[in-house]
């Protein structure tokens, strides 16, 4: 049976299951950050706690310690579902923030070693530290993540751009500052490993870029990521891999320079071909996904939701085929009309729950029935339709098969109520002319003389019988 679709839901529309799991790993990195920052806070307020912690803590300074705090804070305030009062603290805070990020550049620029605690918290012993700050994309990331705090919850048009805007700008800046980190500790290209930013901030801005990228997911350009559709499922596919294949270009040109010993042009020409390679596979991937959503979204409109078989549309797309074919290849086709008994009644009476599952149950039947290469059809609400290339013996042992299922449901359970329908059967022999509307006519026809006759006559069991069209 084919999957349901729950009506009236947009593809457009973000999934409230993947929503729930990311302001869970939303409030997973802001407690990171916030138990980050505040231990390389401590280090610098208790000098015997700063003591003991490992030399790599002394290298985030006191005051980005901070702003990341304050960051880190003013995202959690802002989080839907607070008071507004809170969310105007959220806005407090996080200009608080973008304030002290300015006095960082400022300092940067400046080229001195002042800090917002250096009366208190800088010695002699530490001040050489401070020689190997951060350049100044730092400041101007932290600040840009201030920013993206006070924008959180303003939706006009130009807010929406402008929020959107520093969210790239943030991605760029924290993809600078990782790649930075990473190259420096590879030491890939020679540098000094000192200059660049400590382990334990770059781990918090790009947690904290994470969060100011999820949360402006829910709004804006970024709501692609979250979406139902296929433009959502293959954005988030292909951006891991679009995001690592240039790292791992400018590493692996650097190891094979470095190693390797060869020349800078056929590295060059290696990667090229590797990445050209690279980029055919995921151009193939994209169509392949593509034709295969393609056929799943042409199926379902062809489907019925309840049953699982072809609606009226799929029905007499497929069925003209075969009748088609039937006619070139000289062979038989036959068509049988299924009407479910009272089912008006039963839909009265019990719900249409049940009388949803008895359409469910007869659909069922039809398929272990009838073969895989018939073409089995729901064309109306108790209507059944069944077309399947061969002779009117064949279709007769199917359809008996059909009758002993209904039985065996029935006598299987006698407490529920008997399923029971009535079947016309046509078939077309191979020099006949008819058309699929005419055959269907004439099963239909069929089928409401079964219904007839067993008004007509007291029929004890309630298990199916089928009429013979005097056409067949």
């Amino acid at each position: 049976m084919m999957p349901k679709i729950t009506p009236g839901l947009s593809i457009r529309a973000t999934d409230p299951a993947l929503l729930a799991k990311l302001a869970l790993v939303k409030r997973a990195h802001l407690a990171l950050v916030a138990t980050i920052a505040v231990i390389a806070l401590c280090g610098w307020l208790l000098p015997a706690m700063g003591a003991i912690l490992p030399a790599g803590w002394r290298f985030m300074d006191f005051d980005t310690a901070l702003v990341l705090i304050l960051i880190a804070a003013g995202m959690e305030c802002s989080e839907a579902g607070h008071s507004r009062l809170i969310f105007r603290l959220s806005i407090v805070i996080a200009l608080l923030a973008v304030f002290l990020a300015g006095l960082i550049l400022f300092k940067y620029l400046a080229q001195t070693n002042q800090s917002i605690g250096t009366l208190r918290l800088i010695g002699p012993q530490t001040a050489h530290l401070f020689r190997n700050r951060s350049l100044t994309q730092l400041p101007i990331l932290l600040s840009m993540l201030g920013i993206s705090v006070i924008l959180s919850r303003v939706h006009t048009r130009i807010a929406v751009i402008f929020a959107d805007l520093i969210v790239m700008i943030i991605c760029l800046l924290t993809l600078i500052q990782v790649s930075g980190f990473v190259f420096a500790g590879m030491s890939l290209f020679g540098m000094d490993t000192l200059i660049r930013t400590p382990p334990q901030t770059v781990l918090c801005v790009l947690l904290l870029s994470v969060v100011a990228l999820l949360r402006r997911a829910e709004h804006g350009v970024f709501s692609i990521f979250l979406g139902r559709g296929i433009g959502s499922r293959i954005a988030r596919g292909l951006t891991p891999v679009l995001l690592l294949l240039p790292f791992m270009r400018e590493v692996g040109r650097a190891r094979l320079i470095q190693a390797l010993k060869i020349p800078e042009q056929d590295v060059t020409a290696i990667l090229v071909s590797f990445a050209t390679i690279i980029s055919f596979i995921l151009l193939l991937f994209l169509a392949w996904r593509l034709e295969g959503m393609e056929a799943e979204i042409q199926d379902l409109s062809l489907r019925d939701e309840l049953t699982g078989l072809y609606n009226l549309r799929g029905f007499n797309l497929l069925a003209e085929q075969i009748l088609r074919f039937a006619r070139r290849s000289h062979l038989p086709i036959s068509v049988l009309f299924i009407d479910l008994d009272n089912l008006k009644g039963i839909n009265d009476t019990f719900g249409h729950a049940t009388g949803s599952a008895f359409l469910a149950e007869t659909a069922d039947m039809l398929r272990d029935a009838f073969r895989e290469t018939d073409v089995l059809g729901r064309i109306g609400g108790d209507e059944f339709v069944v077309v399947c290339q061969c002779s009117r013996v064949a279709v007769s042992i199917a359809a008996e098969r059909l009758k002993s299922a209904a039985r065996s449901r029935n006598a299987k359970d006698s407490q529920r109520n008997p399923l029971s329908f009535s079947v016309g059967l046509v078939t077309s022999e191979e020099h006949a002319n008819e058309t699929l509307k005419e055959l269907l006519t004439s099963a239909d026809k069929a089928m409401y003389e079964e219904k007839r006759r067993k008004k007509l006559v007291s029929n004890p069991d309630p298990s199916p019988t089928i009429e013979m069209h005097p056409h067949a």
